[in-house]
């Protein structure tokens, strides 16, 4: 026998009896797709916190200027976070210029240069501790240290080779002479100013030399040094944590997904003999 509106339909005297039923089985359904979409919707809230990829050290897609603090003001755990900082720009096969610094900088690459030529300094970039190493530096670069002499010169490289959009990346213990912070700050303001984005990953940087770049950058401009030891694996590819909220919001949404077939399903008839 059909229904009115198509399926095939069972003729029956207790229909009565089977109405309290019918009505649970709607209820537990319609709460089980409620459920379902709450979770769905938890999930999808809870994805879209997540970041993809890591943020490269410096602007996807533009070119960047590495400012590499080599003062004596370096202490020997800083030299792994400074090696890690080159390893994480070649993994990222960046676009970089570099300038080495003390108390005078120096260009060493241009701008656009590709970042895996920073691979042979690595051997100079090593504490003192582990051993005497030939430092081409070492003889010219003398204790003080001023950091606006550095990002200028950076700028400057960034404007000669009209780079638009450029970003400076200052690796330093943020160490600079006293006489040197109103030029710090009136040349960090000029740079703010301008379409350079400037980002800085701070060594083992004191309380004072922090707070006063703090006061000077944008929010953001502080990348995480990690651990001081160096890994030995490519610091340029890090383990991210798993996404423990959004595995437990999708196995939920499929227990509510089995729930419903397993309960709220059609009941399912043998076809009659002959039945098409």
């Amino acid at each position: 026998m059909w229904g009115r509106w198509g399926p095939p339909a069972v003729p029956s005297h207790d229909v009565a009896q089977l109405r309290p039923g019918i009505r649970r089985a709607g209820a537990f359904r319609i709460a089980l797709v409620t459920v379902a979409l709450v979770l769905l919707g938890a999930a999808a809230q809870s994805a879209r916190g997540l970041e993809t990829r890591e943020r490269g050290l410096l602007p996807e897609g533009t070119t960047g200027v590495v400012v590499l603090d080599l003062s004596l003001s370096i202490a020997n755990e800083d030299y792994f976070a400074v090696r890690r900082a080159l390893r994480r720009l070649v993994a990222e096969d960046a676009r970089i210029g570099l300038v080495v610094f003390s108390d005078v900088p120096y260009e060493l690459f241009p701008p656009g240069t590709p970042a895996r030529e920073l691979v042979p300094m690595l051997r100079l970039l090593v504490p003192p501790s582990l051993g005497p190493v030939i430092n081409p530096w070492t003889t010219t670069f003398r204790a003080g240290t001023r950091v606006s002499a550095a990002l200028e010169l950076a700028a400057a490289m960034l404007e000669r080779d009209q780079v638009a959009g450029g970003a400076i990346l200052l690796v330093s213990d943020l160490e600079t002479a006293p006489d040197d912070v109103p030029q710090l700050a009136d040349t960090v303001n000029r740079l703010r100013r301008s379409s350079i984005d400037l980002r800085v990953v701070p060594l083992a940087a004191s309380s004072e030399a922090r707070l006063i770049f703090e006061g000077l950058l944008e929010e953001g401009a502080f990348e995480p040094t990690g651990s001081t030891a160096e890994p030995a694996a490519d610091p340029g590819v890090s383990g991210r944590k798993l996404p423990a909220a959004l595995l437990a919001l999708a196995a939920l949404l499929f227990l509510a997904l089995a729930l419903h077939e397993r309960f709220a399903g059609r009941l399912a008839l043998p076809r009659p003999e002959g039945a098409r």
